[in-house]
């Protein structure tokens, strides 16, 4: 059991300045503890709005078996030769172990995977884990559900109300219609029906992929056993999209972390560096962002983290990647991305929207002096395709835009080592082997990837 703990005047002040929202206040090292009592601990992530996850309503089997063929299926790509779960693979914790990723026209998979132009997709591919909890997907939140209830996506109003209609999963059942559009992660640059349709028609892409689909026996039957009552033909791409959602929901929730037991009472879950490593979490500014059910605020920052790769268009190169700001429209948001879950973040590396830091360790020291980090940045640790790809005249506009929140905050390896200790409570161990997730055909009869 953990030993040593907060004064209660010392948890106090901290969670005092939380519940007013002081939380620039609150320094990034943890002060002097004397002896007190797990509760403490429960008491202070309260306050921080650190909370248990709360697993989901159980997702019908029909809906998860059609969303599970539909993931590892090739048939959405243009060229039949890449599947959702090509990027997203259980065999690397539903990332690819790559900093950035290869979609249309490579070979191999995950960090063995080749383009024979060299073409990665500008971003990391982040974790599938969780994700029915967040309102914003993707990096940049490009798709997400406002406060309005409406569904705001780049499709515009292509994505129409006969569409978001079926969605069950929130954001999370429209994320899965994007990914198909994109040239260079599914559709393709040439060469199927799919790439000659102009970027701008979603809708046709959408539809054609359906008639694929409808030309498949085995999926017309599945879609109409997902969604009783409804005829194949009636249905739009919509129903595939929130078939993905729904199997990503069902399979890859995980709500049995020792942190989680831990919240539910049991004061030995957690060994006592993990404690002592919740305990600075807490108290230091991580969970400022990094708090709720899955350890994301599920808003945007600038935290100083390095760009490399081909960009998405920006600057004057249109090699820089301006994150939020593509989405809004607001010189605010330059730089800004989302805050990413934690849970199970252990095994998800490379870390940090394109990927820059190979090891939990190397991100977490990065939020130590990030200014200096940033601008003293060793790419040693990368591939060297990628080191050629690393930008640096964009340094100082990307710290003229980071948060002020990590102004001042100075981890000491100490510290660095038992919030690593902490994170690794936030892993669910039926996470760790996902192979079970993995079908042994698909209707489309394209073979599985299977690394």
């Amino acid at each position: 059991m953990y030993r040593r703990s907060w004064s209660v005047s010392a948890v106090a002040v901290v969670m005092a300045a939380a519940l007013a929202g002081c939380s620039d206040q609150v320094s990034a090292v943890a002060p002097p503890m004397d002896p007190a009592t797990p509760r403490l601990i429960r008491e202070l992530a309260a306050a921080r709005g650190v909370v248990p996850f709360q697993r989901p309503a159980p997702v019908r089997s029909a809906l998860v078996q059609l969303g599970q063929a539909l993931a590892f299926d090739k048939v959405l790509s243009g060229n039949h030769d890449v599947s959702c779960t090509s990027c997203h693979l259980p065999a690397f914790s539903t990332g690819d172990g790559r900093s950035l990723s290869i979609g249309a026209g490579g070979s191999g998979l995950g960090p063995a995977r080749t383009h024979p132009d060299g073409t990665l997709i500008p971003r990391n591919a982040p974790a599938m884990f969780n994700l029915g909890a967040l309102r914003h997907m993707f990096w940049d939140g490009r798709v997400e559900v406002g406060d309005d209830g409406k569904f705001h996506t780049p499709a515009g109003a292509q994505l129409t109300p006969a569409m978001t209609k079926v969605f069950e999963f929130g954001s999370l059942s429209a994320q899965p219609m994007f990914p198909v559009l994109a040239r260079t992660e599914m559709r393709g640059q040439s060469g199927n029906e799919l790439s000659d349709i102009p970027d701008d028609s979603a809708d046709l892409i959408w539809s054609d992929l359906m008639k694929r689909l409808g030309a498949i026996p085995e999926y017309r039957t599945m879609f109409e056993a997902a969604y009783p009552g409804v005829k194949f033909d009636d249905m739009n791409f919509a129903y595939a999209s929130n078939a993905i959602a729904g199997f990503i929901v069902d399979q890859m929730t995980f709500t049995n972390t020792p942190w989680d037991r831990f919240l539910a009472g049991d004061d030995d879950a957690l060994s006592q560096q993990q404690l002592e490593g919740a305990e600075a979490f807490l108290v230091a500014k991580c969970s400022t962002c990094h708090n709720g059910s899955t350890f994301s605020d599920d808003k945007f920052h600038d935290v100083a983290v390095v760009q490399m790769g081909p960009g998405e268009g920006n600057g004057p190169a249109l090699d820089d990647d301006f994150g939020r700001m593509n989405v809004t429209g607001d010189p605010a948001d330059k730089y800004r991305f989302r805050s990413s879950p934690l849970r199970n973040v252990e095994l998800t590396a490379p870390y940090g929207h394109d990927g820059a830091y190979t090891t939990l360790r190397s991100f977490i020291e990065h939020y130590s002096e990030s200014d200096k980090k940033l601008l003293d940045f060793d790419p040693r640790e990368l591939d060297a395709s990628l080191q050629a790809l690393l930008m640096t005249n964009n340094r100082q506009d990307i710290l003229a835009n980071r948060d002020t929140l990590l102004t001042g905050v100075v981890l000491t390896p100490d510290v660095v080592d038992k919030l690593l200790s902490y994170m690794s409570a936030l892993t669910d161990d039926a996470a760790r082997d996902l192979s079970h997730v993995i079908p042994a055909t698909v209707p489309s009869g394209l073979p599985v990837d299977r690394p």
